[in-house]
């Protein structure tokens, strides 16, 4: 019999609206780790504009930066976390943990013949 278990998504929401999920978080950890939307969006398969979208959607659900941005020149343009930003990610990542070293824990019982109870 194959193994079941349990899995569930989880978001941070605003008022009822999502806010992040997995995907988003994946957006925000690669932004942290080049220091470049754009990079960031070619390492996801991601188009630029939906990244850029999908970060401004979230500001204007929370009401402040999430991201910070310096234009090129010389040294180059780029985008770091903003204290928020940082701090929604950790969140995130953190909710995500507990999760599922809690999910890991139930076993799904499914021995007794099979049949539904009715």
């Amino acid at each position: 019999m194959a193994r079941v278990k349990w899995g569930a998504k989880i978001w941070l929401e605003v008022d009822g609206s999502p806010l992040l999920g997995e995907g988003g978080a994946e957006i925000l950890e690669a932004i942290d780790h080049s220091g470049s939307i754009s990079e960031a969006a070619r390492s996801l398969g991601m188009s630029y504009y939906f990244v850029w979208s999908y970060l401004k959607r979230m500001e204007e659900l929370l009401g402040e930066s999430i991201i910070e941005t310096h234009r090129g020149g010389r040294e180059g343009g780029g985008a770091r976390l903003t204290e928020t930003g940082r701090r929604l990610l950790e969140a995130y990542k953190d909710l995500r943990r507990r999760v599922e070293e809690l999910l890991a824990q139930v076993e799904i019982p499914l021995e007794g013949g099979g049949e539904a109870d009715g």
